[in-house]
Parts: structure tokens; sequence; C-alpha cells
């Protein structure tokens, strides 16, 4: 493997109608030498199968997405929540993934479905009210919750703030400040956070929540690709590569550096067009754009850029 990319992972979202044993191999044959996985893909297969396919393959799984969508208001659909994420606690641990990415689910009355894939069609809304502190209160204390079974399992809970557009219907928590405060209580190897630039880009505050998360070890992911204006009629299919849009990667990148993460780097890319091109091209453009805009950054491949 080049040690240009020996940190780049390709997410499965970003070529997501390849199967899994087609974006297995074409990652292999990218020569990448990690993947992250969406449970989607996971289940089309069947997780014993997946689990055969990935070792096959010689590719680490650098994360699996996702768990969360803890804000539920009722009783049954705060127990469901729970069970599915445990469910995604044993998946991850038998893939061999260490990080289970956690979208924390939007205003009860309005959140999608937990199952529900991103890009894919729109969920029936759940019941419940638009009670926002209360939905984050539901997530801090359902998070608790989790955390001994994520412990005994060897999975860290790594919570994704998304974008406040994002705030009524995928995640009651905007940042990566929220995210950090929320994993505050909890043991770093337990719950970290993960910085996506489409998401966390805008934020002001960016830098220094950045170093706050790696003086606490709490970094456990890196995703990156761009945000593309205009913005599509559906807001989740604005990602694009790295370049295409308004996200200035070099400052970011550095930020990373010198906060001291040292992990795993996925491109995560949700866009009809990316997905409609042929996969082995969509990987080829990923890591030209990785080699010219992220890896300098990251002191990746003795390139640097400062």
């Amino acid at each position: 493997m080049s040690a240009l990319f020996e940190r780049l992972s390709l997410n499965t979202a970003t070529i997501k109608k390849a199967s899994l044993a087609e974006a297995l191999e074409l990652c292999r044959a990218a020569g990448l030498g990690h993947i992250g996985l969406w449970r989607d893909k996971v289940a089309e297969v069947g997780l014993e199968n997946a689990v055969e396919l990935v070792k096959a393959s010689g590719l680490s799984v650098s994360s699996l997405c996702r768990g969360g969508f803890l804000t539920a208001a009722d009783p049954a659909g705060a127990a469901a929540a729970l069970a599915d994420n445990r469910a995604a606690i044993m998946e991850a641990k038998a893939l061999g993934a260490t990080e289970l990415v956690m979208v924390a689910g939007g205003l009860p009355a309005f959140s999608v479905a937990p199952g529900a894939v991103d890009g894919g069609t729109a969920s029936t809304p759940a019941s419940g009210g638009k009670d926002l502190l209360a939905a984050r209160r539901n997530v801090a204390d359902r998070l608790a919750e989790l955390v001994p079974f994520a412990l005994e399992h060897g999975v860290r809970l790594v919570l994704e703030p998304l974008h406040p557009m994002y705030a009524a219907d995928r995640a009651v928590i905007s940042t990566l400040g929220q995210a950090l405060d929320l994993a505050a209580p909890h043991p770093a190897e337990t719950v970290g956070v993960v910085v996506d630039t489409f998401h966390v880009w805008w934020d002001p505050a960016l830098k220094e929540q950045i170093a706050r998360a790696g003086s606490q070890g709490r970094i456990a992911s890196f995703q990156v690709c761009d945000f593309n204006l205009p913005i599509a009629a559906d807001a989740l299919l604005s990602r694009g590569f790295m370049g295409d849009g308004v996200i200035d990667f070099a400052p970011i990148g550095a930020w990373m550096e010198q906060a001291g993460y040292r992990g795993v780097v996925e491109v995560e890319i949700f866009n009809q067009q990316i997905w409609d091109a042929a996969p082995a091209d969509v990987i080829r453009t990923v890591k030209d754009r990785w080699a010219e805009l992220v890896a300098p950054s990251l002191n990746v491949g003795g390139i640097r850029v400062h």
C-alpha cells in the first residue's frame, strides 16, 4: 500500500449502488487498507456473511454507521432504540470495528426512523413533541444506558454532530462542542466524537473544539467530503468530492494534526450524480482529491503544506 493512501478509507455510502462484496473488492484493488461500513450493506448479505467477506478482503473496518436515534418521547420508542443500538454494537464487534458512529436523532415529532438510510426514501415521522431540550436529555440518558454494554464489548460510541439544518429530523446535536459535552461524563475509550467536515466546517469554535477533543483523547473518526452549493432539493445529497464545494480542508486538517489525530480518514459522500457514476471512477477521484486537498495538511505520504 502506498504511504500516501495508508490512512484513507472509503465509506460505502460513497458508492451506494455497489454491493458489499463489490465495495470491498474495489477498495482492495484501489490499494486502500480500510473501509467504512453502513449497516444496510451488512444487512443485505447477513452479518455472518459480511464478517466472512470482510475477513477475506484483508481490509480493516474503520467504522460502522450507524447507531443513535435516541430521542423518542415514548417508552416503546426508547426501548426499540436501545435494542437497535445494542444490536449495532454487536455487529460492530463481529466486524472488527471498534467505532460505532452515533447520530443523536431529531425532535421526536419529526425524527426519521432509527433504521432509515441517508439518501433513501423519507421515513414516517415518529410520534412525540417539539421539546428540543427534552430530546437532548433523552440522548444523554440513553447514552448512559448504552455505555456499559459498549464497554463490555469493546466498541466505542462515536457521537456525530450534524449540520444545524438536520436538527429537526436527524440530530439535535449540532456542534462538536455539544457532542463533547455529551461525552464528558463517560470514559474517552467508550464515548468519542467524529469530526465530519460537511457538518462542522462552518463552526466558529471548530479549531478550539478540535483541540479540546484531542486533549481529551475523544477524536475517534475524521470524515471528509465537501459542502456543495446550491443545496440539493434533498439536502442530504449536497455532499461532494473534496474541492467541489465551499470547504477549505487545509486548516481543518492542520487542526486535526495539531490535536494529535493519527487515525483513519473516511470519505463519505451522499450525492446522486456520484452514486450514478462507475464506482471505480469514483474511487479514483476520491484518491486524487485526497492527495491534493487532504493529505498535505495531515503530513501523509511525506508531503506537508502549511
